[in-house]
């Protein structure tokens, strides 16, 4: 791929924008042809045609036949096959990376924004060193991607369980130990190359991606929840993150609970706790364990998921008094049980809310175990299809590369 950016034959801001737009009309309806396009971005036909040759230069979109002949409604059209325009999927990539307390996920997307590879592989972050922690997070990721290859990586996404800015610098991740710790460039540093790289809460991150990937799980307000060894979140309103007045919106697990057993939501829900309090009638289980036993009904597990049910429909009504939701998403390990007892759920928080009180839609991600690397690879794509990105706002130099945005 030719990282040449945009010859200046328009001024540079329309240029940029153009490009931005062509980006982001390709991505969205997928293969347009001149004229859709032209009608996507508010440009006349011929304005549409150069930003289209300008994006075949560099690699980014190439022309295709077209080979289905029908109109908006679907109805075959005559005439002779047009040329349609698409983006090039393999053109470049991104990567997310989520450091969790049991394991490490990575998730490689192309410019089409689908996922290529996914891998997760066992890791105990239990008071982990960072250092450490990033560079075999960084080591999996690259572990099959070649120099050749290399350079057409144009973003690293990296999540965590912690309290962070948006700058991705962490102020605590209590379960992993870290504190006062700037991911971001503790990341960049570690890096085999010069590649753009962003940190982020890794609820924050699992709300993006689904945001970004489905957008019509955009409008409204949604709390994004995810259950693994600690319980974060995030709130997405009419498809932007609402991060608070020091970016911890969200931020549930340390809600009280009103069994004084338990200190804070993640105590009472968390995976240490179902297996801690599972492993006194099963030494040996792990969490895939103890789900098939819930499924298979034997009694201890399902009265363990009964008391799961109980508080976590507590934490549901507490999160719907706070910020209203519409709807609220599940991801992790943990949010497996919810499927298997949705209507327990249910019948608790109708016992514990007030009628007049809406009581929001709960959804399971299917996707939750790449929930939040795949949110960080989407923050990077995010990026690089706006004019964040310096391919598109800077002049034209012939061969010349870009650099971190």
């Amino acid at each position: 791929m030719n990282h040449a950016t945009f010859a200046s034959s328009s001024p540079r801001r329309i240029r940029q924008s153009n490009a931005v737009a062509t980006l982001n009309a390709l991505h969205r309806f997928g293969p347009l042809s001149r004229a859709e396009l032209a009608r996507h971005m508010g440009v006349n036909r011929s304005s549409a045609g150069n930003i289209v040759l300008e994006l075949v230069e560099v690699g980014l979109v190439r022309e295709v036949p077209e080979t289905n002949l029908t109109n908006s409604a679907g109805q075959p059209r005559a005439g002779r096959p047009g040329i349609l325009v698409e983006i090039v999927p393999e053109a470049v990539f991104f990567i997310g990376v989520e450091i969790g307390v049991e394991h490490m996920t990575c998730v490689e997307i192309d410019l089409a924004g689908k996922i290529i590879h996914s891998a997760t592989n066992r890791f105990d972050g239990h008071n982990s060193d960072p250092q450490d922690a990033v560079r075999v997070a960084i080591n999996r990721a690259f572990a099959e991607i070649g120099k050749d290859r290399l350079v057409r990586c144009q973003g690293l996404g990296i999540t965590v369980p912690g309290q962070m800015d948006q700058n991705g610098f962490i102020h605590v991740a209590p379960i992993l130990g870290w504190r006062n710790l700037d991911l971001t460039a503790l990341t960049r540093s570690l890096l085999p190359a010069e590649i753009p790289v962003c940190a982020e809460n890794d609820g924050n991150a699992f709300g993006i991606g689904i945001t970004y990937s489905q957008p019509e799980a955009a409008s409204g307000v949604t709390f994004f929840m995810v259950i693994e060894t600690g319980v974060g979140g995030g709130i997405v309103i009419d498809g932007k993150l609402f991060r608070g007045g020091n970016g911890l919106a969200g931020e549930v697990g340390h809600l009280k609970t009103r069994n004084p057993t338990y200190r804070n939501l993640e105590q009472a829900f968390g995976r240490d706790r179902i297996l801690s309090s599972y492993r006194q009638f099963n030494p040996d289980a792990d969490l895939d364990a103890f789900l098939r036993n819930v499924r298979d009904r034997v009694p201890q597990a399902v009265q363990l998921a009964e008391e799961w049910a109980t508080l976590f429909a507590f934490a549901v009504v507490q999160i719907s008094r706070l910020i209203d939701p519409n709807r609220i998403v599940l991801g992790g390990s943990v949010a497996e049980l919810y499927p298997l007892v949705a209507a327990r759920v249910d019948a608790h928080i109708r016992s514990l809310q007030a009628e007049t009180f809406p009581i929001p839609e709960i959804v399971f991600n299917e996707s939750a175990a790449y929930g939040s690397a795949f949110g960080a690879a989407c923050i990077m794509h995010q990026r690089f299809m706006s004019l964040d990105n310096q391919m598109f706002s800077r002049d034209a130099v012939s061969g010349s590369e870009t650099s971190e945005a």
